[in-house]
């Protein structure tokens, strides 16, 4: 089946979806249903497509298929700042009662740590030991920012930890339209800049040796692409919280599905692909455990079998 279809039967696929979360057990409230549905449904679009995109264009530059942006510690550093606020200013602050603050303060930290930690990482070394060490630094320093995490919220006031806990999961009820707009401006911006580099995505795929032979300018295109990433991501996880398996689930599923090297049709493909996870998952929340459990818990024990089938896949292999 050609790319075009393919693409094709994923905007029906997502139409389609959407179509049905907007109309389902509506029982003709128009009015209250179709504004406070039509918000998730544009935070599943933008966090679908922000979290797809910003994986594909990951794992294009490691050439590893398992690893996703979150790896260099962005959700713990969310949480860290979220905890940190509650445990120095307590729950009722303005900068956890106000969502635009709480917002941008969440996407200025992962974003400045993000550009520092690239800048620091990319004044030398070779391209893979820069790589090698992305991924290394990322893991110690995840782990001690959630260890900083952990020890303030046995500190903190149970009641205050109730707070922190609120931001643990992805929420998309508690989302705001003006966040959404902002979000959106973002998105749209890095899209339009990231689809410059889809061809050389389709080198960077041969490694930076091959990348490098055919005139490929690996450093300063893998550091473009990395800011990038980091915008999309700290956005996508200032917006309704951190989501761990979401990237890794939708990229492999676009692989399995369009079998081409090309990014310009995978790019693509995987926000569908993303959008419509989000949006299934969210309509087996409210009708099929009617409301018992949550999407970010749909996603993760989801996600989770299928990272362990893949590990088990690539040992295989």
């Amino acid at each position: 089946m050609a790319s075009k279809t393919k693409i094709l039967l994923l905007v029906i696929t997502v139409l389609a979806l959407s179509a049905l979360f907007l109309t389902i057990d509506s029982r003709g409230n128009w009015e209250y249903v179709l504004p406070r549905r039509g918000e998730m449904l544009m935070a599943f679009l933008l966090t679908g497509s922000a979290v797809s995109y910003s994986t594909v264009v990951f794992q294009t530059i490691t050439g590893n298929r398992i690893l996703t942006p979150n790896i260099i510690g962005l959700d713990s550093l969310y949480m860290l700042m979220q905890t940190g606020i509650v445990f120095l200013f307590g729950s009722l602050s303005f900068a956890m009662t106000n969502a635009h603050v709480n917002f941008l303060l969440g996407a200025a930290a992962m974003i400045g740590f993000s550009f520092l930690f690239y800048q620091l990482l990319f004044r030398g070394g070779s391209g893979r030991q820069q790589l090698y060490f992305l991924l290394l630094t990322g893991l110690v320093l995840g782990t001690f920012f959630s260890s900083l995490t952990t020890f303030m919220q046995v500190l903190i006031d149970p009641n205050e930890f109730q707070t922190v806990q609120n931001r643990m999961f992805a929420s998309f009820q508690r989302v705001q339209s003006d966040l959404l707009l902002l979000s959106g401006v973002v998105f749209a911006g890095c899209a339009v800049y990231g689809w410059r580099w889809r061809s050389y995505l389709d080198v960077l795929l041969l490694g930076r040796d091959h990348a490098v032979n055919l005139g490929v300018s690996y450093e300063t295109i893998v550091r473009r692409i990395l800011i990038l990433v980091a915008i999309l991501i700290s956005t996508a996880t200032a917006l309704v919280g951190p989501i761990l398996f979401l990237g890794l689930l939708t990229a492999n599923l676009t692989y399995e599905m369009m079998r081409t090297y090309e990014h310009k049709w995978i790019l693509p493909a995987s926000c569908l692909v993303g959008t419509a996870a989000l949006l299934l998952g969210q309509l087996i929340v409210e009708h099929v455990f009617t409301f018992e459990t949550t999407l970010s818990v749909i996603l993760n024990f989801t996600g989770g079998i299928y990272f362990l089938w893949l590990l088990m896949k690539e040992r295989k292999t």
